[in-house]
């Protein structure tokens, strides 16, 4: 059998021969006590701190066990590290006037009497202390706004204002005289209005602490003032009413300056006897005599020369509404029924005299517009012409982009004048306006203007007839032409980059959109075709000739004049100027290019030739290269084309 002795030291018991020293052992938020019985030193965690003393002392929350039973009443609780303090809640003070306290020192919190501040509770407000708070309500005379009764001034918007009556209601039969304002305890006066008198009652009102007005209790009784005679003047007569009366004028008499009924007192108005005036003509016949003006005189009546009484009475009475009425008499023409003209309409007549106008879709030419009654008993019938109203101008069209023609409405052989204006403009050139008034006198009945129109451009054309102000339109684009073949000096060069030369006047109208540059190889027979896309590659070998565009440069980098090398290796509208190859003899042709919508022309001149073989070319004298004898413009199929040939 085989022993085994495990010899184990808990830590702090001293092995033989040690002195144990249990204060080294103690936790820093403990210290180190005699033993109560004097056997020797133990440790005790601090004040504030809960444990074993030895391997650990944790901070105690002296707070858990409540504010109340730690610090009092009307507290709070704050734990601290080791330790704890007390603050008093909102509305109340520590009796030792520290924010913050520990109780051990007999430390209270006492209420705070917050109504002590002056004004608290605002204009009209009186204040009430509670225990730790206070409240607010209105004093007399004030109420409650923004809120209701109590109400604490920092918790919502409450607020006492002063009571307001507003304005004092009206009050029948009264007028108010004076008021000393409208907040309480104001005063009001009231006294009857015209036409009353005061029986019983108060006459004041006051404004309430409810914000409405007491009283008044008065009693305003009518006063009849019909009694009194005359009141309401010559032909007028009165009616009574509740503290008033009115007028009305009686029948023969009417109101003047005013309206009916009316006082006599508030205003011009009066009654005045009625007058119709002078009786007015009546058709066909004659005043033969009148009585007077005024309310029932009487006028007669008798038919007029060349008619005769046919039937109804011939009186005319003045009325009490100032109208006569009458007469009803009926006087008829002897000439008959009214003349018929064709194409017309009688718009007036009075069976002497008749009026005649055109229909709609007819003027009047020339003639007398009247048919007259004679005394013979017929009717001298009016000399109107109606005539079918067309337009003076009609039928307007172009012939060959350059005349307008057109056909003219006119009676007889009048002459008319006519004013034509156009206005051109371009899309492509914002700038350009072109107007221009041209004036044209004739009798002819189917007229052509020629015009000085410009190409490529979009009119509008105006003709006015002056005299018939009446004005057609008509709209017309011109055609685009070739460009001109562009103005250069043709020259040989033997460098790879020779510098070329064009001119071109500033001022010119012709539509050039860009210019072009060709570079034709001289290998073998070529063909070059002005109307040709050409390569946008120099090294492309689909292309018959293997000719290809070394720049494009538009219109608007010209100016007057433009320098171009050849071969300087740069990018010009997208094409590459490439490099000539040395040993090699290239001609260098400068196309012009016209494009509007989609339409695109163009005309082309040999610019230059850069030597390297013995090639010869053939020129026309369609070209600015005449002079050297090199090149031939042919027309093949509508496209100006150069051809070029191999010496033999």
């Amino acid at each position: 059998m085989i022993v085994v002795f495990l010899l184990c030291v808990v830590a702090g018991t001293p092995t033989s021969g040690q002195v144990l020293d249990v204060c080294a052992t103690c936790h820093p938020e403990a210290k180190c006590d005699n033993k109560p019985d004097g056997s020797g030193k133990v440790c005790n965690c601090k004040y504030g701190f809960v444990g074993n003393g030895i391997t650990f002392c944790q901070d105690k929350d002296e707070c858990q066990i409540g504010a109340m039973k730690i610090c009092g009443p009307h507290t709070k609780c704050h734990n601290t590290y080791g330790s704890y303090d007390c603050t008093c809640l909102s509305g109340y003070n520590p009796s030792n006037n520290m924010t913050i306290f520990i109780p051990n020192d007999g430390t209270n919190c006492q209420d705070i009497d917050e109504c002590r501040i002056t004004g608290l509770c605002g204009d009209g407000g009186w204040c009430r202390n509670l225990e730790g708070s206070f409240e607010c309500s209105c004093q007399v005379g004030y109420q409650v706004q923004d809120g209701t009764e109590p109400f604490h001034p920092y918790t919502g918007k409450a607020s006492c204002k002063v009571v307001d009556c507003g304005q004092p209601a009206s009050v029948e039969d009264t007028v108010l005289l004076s008021a000393t304002g409208t907040t309480y305890g104001s005063v009001a006066t009231w006294v009857c209005d015209e036409g009353f008198i005061w029986g019983s009652g108060h006459n004041t009102s006051v404004c309430g602490a409810d914000g409405l007005w007491s009283g008044p209790t008065m009693v305003c009784e009518d006063i009849d003032e019909c009694r009194i005679t005359g009141l309401c003047g010559d032909g007028g007569w009165c009616r009574n009413l509740e503290g008033s009366f009115e007028c009305s004028c009686q029948v023969g008499y009417q109101v003047q300056d005013g309206t009916e009924p009316f006082h006599p007192y508030r205003g011009k108005a009066s009654c005045k006897v009625v007058d119709c005036g002078q009786p007015a003509s009546v058709e066909d016949t004659v005043l033969l005599s009148a009585t007077g003006t005024t309310y029932g005189s009487i006028a007669t009546w008798v038919c007029d020369e060349g008619f005769i009484w046919g039937s109804g009475h011939n009186t005319s009475v003045c009325g009490a509404d100032g109208l006569w009425s009458g007469p009803t008499m009926v006087c008829e023409a002897k000439c008959g029924p009214v003349p018929f003209l064709a194409n017309s309409e009688v718009v007036w007549h009075n069976r002497s005299v008749v009026m005649h106008r055109c229909v709609d879709g007819y003027h009047s030419w020339r003639g007398s517009s009247s048919s007259v009654c004679g005394s013979s008993g017929t009717w001298q019938p009016a000399t109107l012409r109606c005539i079918e109203i067309k337009p003076a101008i009609s039928h307007v069209h172009f012939l060959n982009e350059k005349c307008v023609q057109w056909k003219a409405e006119k009676y007889e052989e009048d002459s008319e004048d006519y004013r034509v204006t156009y206005t051109g403009t371009r899309d492509y050139q914002r700038s350009f306006r072109d107007e221009i008034k041209q004036y044209l006198s004739s009798k002819a009945e189917q007229l052509k203007l020629c015009l000085h129109l410009l190409p490529a451009t979009n009119y509008s054309i105006s003709i006015t007839a002056l005299s018939a102000r009446f004005t057609a339109s008509i709209t017309t684009n011109t055609s685009l032409p070739e460009p001109p073949v562009p103005v250069v000096y043709y020259r040989e060069f033997d460098t790879p980059v020779p510098t070329l030369r064009l001119n071109r006047s500033a001022n010119t109208l012709d539509p050039i959109s860009l210019y072009q540059v060709f570079v034709l190889p001289e290998e073998g027979i070529m063909v070059f075709d002005c109307s040709s896309p050409g390569s946008a590659d120099p090294l492309s070998k689909n292309n018959f000739s293997s000719e290809y565009i070394t720049a494009q440069i538009l219109i608007g980098q010209v100016g007057t004049q433009m320098d171009f090398t050849v071969g300087d290796g740069l990018y010009y509208g997208g094409f590459y100027n490439a490099p000539l190859k040395k040993g090699r003899t290239y001609y260098i042709i400068l196309r012009a290019v016209s494009q509007w919508k989609t339409t695109l022309k163009s005309s082309c001149v040999l610019w230059a030739k850069v030597t390297g073989t013995s090639y010869v070319l053939m020129v026309s004298s369609l070209s600015a290269a005449a002079a050297v004898g090199l090149v031939a413009f042919v027309i093949l199929g509508g496209y100006s084309c150069i051809w070029l040939f191999k010496k033999k």
